[in-house]
């Protein structure tokens, strides 16, 4: 599963910080959970596809956000360039 990519690079958490991170250049690859709302995504993968940044779904926010080390779901993770 991807979630060990997460657990190894620097991330960016949540939806409106990739968008900003995605405007800046920044991130190489972006993560949604499939069981997020569509609502809270959809601004991250609709920036992605346009900009040509490979999105990952994954199945799970809980997992998403224990791979970043936090203590409640996730429902978009950016990968940043170390």
């Amino acid at each position: 599963m991807s979630y060990n990519k997460v657990k190894a690079s620097q991330t960016i958490i949540g939806t409106k910080q990739a968008v900003k991170a995605m405007h800046a250049g920044q991130v190489t690859e972006l993560f949604v959970a499939l069981d997020a709302d569509s609502w809270v995504t959809d601004p991250a993968i609709l920036l992605a596809k346009e900009i040509g940044i490979p999105i990952t779904l994954v199945e799970s926010k809980k997992e998403l956000g224990k791979a970043c080390g936090i203590h409640v779901g996730a429902a978009v993770i950016a990968i940043t360039a170390m």
